[in-house]
């Protein structure tokens, strides 16, 4: 569980420990409370990330697994010179995500 003293983060990875508090005061609380849960990455270079989060730091370094990322590539059809945009997709067991790769987090739909 990610410690606080004085209002600064410790180099310290938060991983699940069955205890949650539901409260959110911190943009981290709303990824604190996603551990356990498949959670949406979205990643510069038009990379998407869906799995399922297991830990995490301040600096949002993750690590996912039961992972499915897509990537999406543009094209230029030769013949029409139209863009042309395909998705790649792929499974990944474990997967170390870097922080500063990160754009978005989108936590689970709660209902």
């Amino acid at each position: 569980v990610s410690t606080q003293s004085t209002g600064r983060h410790h180099d310290q990875l938060s991983m699940s420990t069955g205890e949650t508090s539901s409260a959110v005061t911190e943009p981290l609380d709303l990824v604190r409370l996603s551990l356990d849960e498949r959670i949406y990455v979205k990643m510069r270079h038009d990379r998407e990330l869906r799995g399922t989060l297991h830990a995490y730091d301040q600096h949002l370094n993750m690590i996912l697994g039961d992972v499915e990322e897509t990537v999406t590539v543009s094209e230029l059809d030769e013949e029409t010179d139209e863009e042309i945009q395909k998705s790649v997709k792929r499974a990944i067991g474990m997967l170390f995500v870097r922080g500063d790769t990160v754009v978005m987090i989108a936590p689970p739909v709660r209902t």
